[in-house]
């Protein structure tokens, strides 16, 4: 089963959120958290972004989802250091809320990293009202 990353640039959504994805899905899938900055600031770390990305890895591939402009940087970076080398990790072109339940519940059923990433991108497209 691929694992799951939420990057944001607040720690408390980003814990939030993996918490609610998590019992969407059933408790099954590996869904990490990697929000703040340095000492609990409002930003995005690298090496919290690359050590998620192995926590989250179970073999079978770890999709990315971020919050903002520069979170997406920072996981741009991350995958591009070398640090992440053996595990494959692939960042969705997704809306964060939307497409990590998407993506959680995919992958609650056994569906593989592309259509976990599809299942996450294809939330673009889900209107609320």
């Amino acid at each position: 089963m691929i694992g799951i990353v939420l990057v944001s640039h607040s720690a408390a959504l980003a814990e939030g959120l993996a918490e609610m994805a998590d019992q969407i899905a059933g408790g099954d899938v590996r869904i990490v958290a990697a929000g703040g900055g340095p000492d609990g600031t409002l930003g995005t770390s690298g090496d919290v972004i690359v050590a998620a990305i192995g926590e989250a890895d179970t073999g079978s591939g770890v999709l990315i989802l971020a919050d903002l402009g520069s979170a997406i940087l920072s996981v741009k970076a991350a995958l591009a250091s070398g640090d992440v080398e053996g595990t494959d990790a692939v960042l969705a072109d997704a809306p964060l809320v939307e497409g990590a339940i998407a993506a959680a519940v995919a992958a609650s059923i056994g569906q593989d990293l592309e259509a976990a990433r599809g299942a996450a991108e294809e939330a673009w497209s889900v209107r609320k009202l």
